[in-house]
């Protein structure tokens, strides 16, 4: 039924015959704040602190109102772009989209203002630092439940049930295709975890291939910037999910897990199409990759892609690296690590395994033979605890142990040899590894585990990610967390037991390490065996006298150009675990960076 006003509403306007009358001059609007009416949402208020630039509220604006402005004096900071929103008030229809999607809540709407300028350019103004509004008193529109623009729950990966300390299985199960799709809808597009990824992969453009069911193209964007789809699918950092502009009120976009979906659901005639894409005939030159890691794997592909023939030196009798002798198979399993390294070798990459620099190769050699060479060494070696006891038989090391495990799961070595009580000294990701390793493998020889971990950081800073302390102690691990090692108690010989003591703190006043320790608490974890898991380490031998005297070695990382090229020979590049320190995705970053090097070196020549 139509409604009909009623006849005395005019005089509702009769109440301000006896209200005293506003005068605006022009030296008042300057300065004096304003208030607009109760029905009226007000101009916009942005937090420059807070905004990330993801640019959400100009993509969404009906009338095309906001623009990203480029501020030079904005910091770069992880996470955010050095752009901020500007409204032309031309345009707007001040709907308040832009305040339902703002993904860090620094965007909202005020009632006070003051005016600025009687200029109408300056309508076009940027809320913020210089804006029409000077505080945020007078509230005006703002998001509430039933606006929110934004998925802000994560669509979790599903677990294996089964008891995981029992079997080396894989953990993780992937995405659904329900899932993906659902999860791939969560992400806005604004490229602030592209330029977070140290590969800056181009990440909106592959996840909108989950969303529009082109996984073909997904591999495709993939492989423009990472041939170790599979592994960093799986087992990768995942820096970019920390910069994720959703994860400022929500949780971020599972990119990694969105990555693993595109390669384990895409038809392999259609992989092997999309990562071979960019593969150009060989006409170019020669070039030598020395260790097959993550770096050395990068590297070797793009140089294919540009057409070198490359042949890649592993000193294993697999190629792969970390990634074949490191992780565990619970969390990346043989076949991945075969599907990448498969990819790699179609793309016309020959390997050469068994042949150690220094020993059945050296670096002469291969600078005669070839017209580049590229080190891709990795810290293939664990780092010694220089504590009493450590010389003992039972003192383990965790990169020889992981790979010993690796080869008796592919049924290539027989089975380490394991005591029933063990401890690990370390609290990275690398000693996890180890102690989640070392509980299957007993669970399996003995029928139960007893392994525990001793670290000098607490729970709260310990450099391991979240998810493995969880998993491991719920497949019983047995935590000394801030305890430092200080002797392996040895009896008749045989190791006892781990002598710790609470840590006070790690670092001295100047911000060296130099942990302190409460000389009242002190323990001994019992133990027949140690493990020493406290980083990694690579081995220079094969330099020769000239050129360790020419080459800056600095905490066990070389110093190279930003491409990978050393200073004092042009014909000699480096990434990786010795360029950049041990990370996966890092190593992909470098290698693909001293790829592009590599060739205009090559063309220059």
């Amino acid at each position: 039924m139509k409604q009909t006003k009623s006849m005395f509403s005019p005089l509702k306007a009769w109440k301000y015959l006896v209200k005293e009358p506003v005068t605006i001059s022009k030296k008042n609007i300057f300065l004096t704040p304003r208030e607009a009416s109760d029905r009226y949402r007000g101009f916009h208020v942005n937090d420059h602190s807070k905004c990330t630039g993801c640019g959400t509220c100009g993509e969404i604006c009906p009338t095309l109102a906001i623009n990203m402005i480029v501020l030079p004096d904005q910091p770069f900071e992880d996470g955010k772009k050095n752009e901020r929103p500007a409204i032309d008030y031309g345009r707007c229809s001040f709907c308040g989209l832009c305040v339902d999607i703002c993904t860090s809540d620094s965007l909202r709407m005020t009632k006070e203002y003051i005016h600025t300028s009687l200029d109408v350019e300056t309508f076009n103004f940027m809320p913020g630092e210089n804006g029409i509004h000077n505080t945020y008193q007078k509230p005006g529109y703002g998001r509430d439940e039933v606006s929110e623009l934004l998925d802000l729950d994560r669509y979790e990966m599903k677990h294996e049930n089964a008891s995981r300390k029992n079997s080396f299985i894989e953990i993780v199960k992937g995405f659904s295709t329900e899932m993906a799709l659902a999860e791939s809808s969560r992400c806005v597009e604004c490229g602030v975890c592209t330029q977070t990824c140290p590969a800056e992969m181009n990440i909106p453009e592959y996840i909108k291939t989950v969303y529009d069911g082109d996984l073909q193209k997904g591999i495709e964007w993939i492989y423009k910037t990472n041939p170790m789809a599979n592994v960093c699918g799986r087992i990768c950092t995942h820096k970019c999910e920390t910069a994720c502009v959703i994860g400022n009120r929500g949780d971020a976009v599972a990119i990694r897990w969105l990555k693993r979906y595109i390669v384990d659901n895409t038809p392999m005639d259609q992989y092997e199409a999309g990562a071979l894409a960019y593969v150009t005939e060989k006409t170019q030159g020669k070039v030598a990759i020395v260790g097959s890691g993550p770096s050395g794997l990068s590297c070797a592909y793009y140089l294919s892609t540009l057409g070198y023939e490359v042949d890649v030196y592993e000193k294993n009798a697999l190629p792969g690296g970390v990634i074949r002798y490191g992780g565990p198979e619970y969390r990346l399993p043989e076949a991945s690590v075969i599907n990448d390294i498969t990819m790699i070798e179609k793309a016309g990459v020959n390997f050469i395994c068994n042949s150690e620099l220094g020993k059945e190769i050296s670096l002469e050699t291969l600078r005669d033979q070839y017209d580049s060479v590229f080190l891709g060494i990795g810290f293939s070696y664990s780092r010694p605890l220089p504590i009493p006891g450590s010389d003992n038989k039972e003192v383990k090391f965790a990169i020889e142990f992981l790979g010993q495990t690796r080869d008796y799961n592919r049924n290539m070595g027989e089975m380490p040899d394991i005591k029933d009580e063990v401890v690990v000294i370390g609290g990275g990701n690398v000693a996890f590894d180890v102690a989640r390793t070392l509980i299957r493998l007993q669970e399996e020889k003995y029928g139960k585990s007893s392994v525990s971990m001793a670290a000098l950081e607490h729970r709260g800073i310990l450099p391991a990610d979240l998810e493995e302390i969880e998993e491991g102690e719920e497949e019983g691990l047995n935590y000394s967390f801030g305890y430092g090692p200080q002797s392996i108690e040895i009896k008749d010989d045989v190791i006892v037991g781990l002598k710790v003591k609470k840590v006070n703190s790690i670092f001295d006043a100047n911000g060296q390490f130099n942990p302190s320790y409460d000389e009242t608490d002190v323990k001994i974890i019992p133990a027949k065996q140690v493990y020493i898991a406290i980083g990694q380490m690579a081995n220079y031998d094969f330099f020769n006298e000239e050129m360790k005297s020419k080459i800056d070695i600095f905490r066990g990382k070389v110093k190279v150009k930003d491409n990978g090229q050393f200073d004092n020979y042009p014909w000699l590049f480096a990434g990786g675990d010795i360029v950049r320190g041990p990370d996966i995705i890092n190593g992909v970053a470098t290698g693909h960076d001293a790829a592009k090097a590599i060739d205009m070196y090559i063309r220059s020549k």
